[in-house]
């Protein structure tokens, strides 16, 4: 038998040099979070696992001990099947469950017995998430941000797509919260991940940087929707050189209407996600922009959010958030669709 122990901080640094990274866990544990790259071999599903709690609280710990051990041989029996048949003996997986307790401790056993170079996180998904919180502001610390600025529907977005295409490092944050952080920002049908799994993401994402070359990310305020952004993240990008993009209203509102185009076919979304500014604005502002949405006034509706609403609050928020907003340098778009973005990306990057 080859099981192998090692804390989280060595795991961490170690991800790639596993062949498989096995999470124990059930389906609903694996969904909030997990580490990157992981594959679910549940010893326990979700509905096993209230099963057997529901027997250690209601019967006794031992009857439940009796269920959980047959259920367990039986699931791992099916992953061996399903999964494992067809790999060599020099095959070396990472295992965990929540906190390295006897989900993952039967999958390693019963591997490292038939053979295999097993690996096991002391500690499991917990001890691993606390190694990766406090390992962020290590991978933010040595890299060198540029910030793209610009009003609402200015197309920071869309440079940041053609700088990644160009061959730039890019932090895209709004793609890893799947939400494009405002009020409307929401993206129908694409659930955000939750916190965990975000800056898991975030993570990922950071590792895989060159330090020696530039990083380019967008103006984010902490909230991205639902999620926050990590503190060393924010303060890092707070602090770094800028660019201020500039585009005509016109363009910004014809942007906005090809990129929330799903408001225009849901008419109905969009004023329920209007009704949310009542407070701010008022609600016979905001029930006028409804009427007119309803009408299909939709570039009306833009115009009008664009001007008394983002263009007022993000003006006020990048001076007093980003320390270097002032000294940026300007980068006049003259179109945001895919050509005009490519020049954009290339006269960054000579820059």
């Amino acid at each position: 038998m080859s099981v192998h122990v090692i804390d989280a901080p060595s795991a961490l640094q170690r991800l790639k040099t596993f062949d498989a990274i096995l999470d124990a866990r059930s389906e609903g544990e694996y969904a909030l979070d997990h580490l990157p790259g992981a594959d679910n071999w549940p010893s326990l599903n979700d509905q096993e696992r209230v099963q057997v709690g529901t027997l250690y609280k209601q019967v006794s710990p031992f009857e439940a001990q009796k269920i959980g051990a047959a259920l367990v041989a039986q699931n791992i029996s099916r992953h061996i099947l399903a999964h494992v048949m067809d790999k060599p003996k020099s095959w070396k997986p990472l295992v965990y469950c929540w906190r390295g307790g006897k989900r993952s401790n039967s999958l390693a056993l019963i591997l490292g017995q038939i053979g295999f170079h097993v690996t096991l996180i002391e500690g499991g998904y917990k001890a691993f998430r606390s190694a990766l919180v406090l390992d962020i502001p290590k991978r933010v610390q040595p890299l060198r941000f540029r910030v793209l600025c610009g009003p609402t529907g200015s197309g920071k977005t869309r440079l940041l797509h053609a700088l990644s295409q160009a061959g730039a490092q890019v932090l895209d944050l709004e793609g890893l919260a799947n939400h494009r952080s405002s009020v409307l920002g929401i993206i129908p049908g694409q659930a955000q991940p939750s916190q965990k799994a975000f800056e898991t993401l975030v993570w990922t994402q950071l590792q895989q940087f060159d330090p020696e070359r530039e990083v380019f990310v967008e103006s984010e305020s902490r909230k991205v929707g639902n999620l926050t952004v990590p503190e060393s993240l924010m303060e890092a990008m707070r602090q770094s050189p800028c660019v201020r993009m500039e585009v005509s209203l016109q363009d910004r509102v014809h942007l906005l209407l090809e990129d929330y185009d799903y408001f225009v076919q849901q008419p109905e979304l969009f004023c329920e996600r209007l009704s949310r500014l009542s407070e701010i604005k008022g609600k016979a502002v905001v029930d006028e922009w409804q009427s007119q949405a309803r009408q299909g006034q939709f570039s009306e509706v833009v115009e009008a959010l664009l001007v008394t609403h983002y263009d007022p609050v993000y003006a006020r928020s990048t001076r007093n958030n980003f320390a270097r907003f002032d000294e940026a340098g300007v980068l006049v778009l003259d179109a945001t669709d895919a050509q005009a973005m490519q020049g954009a990306a290339r006269q960054l990057m000579q820059g």
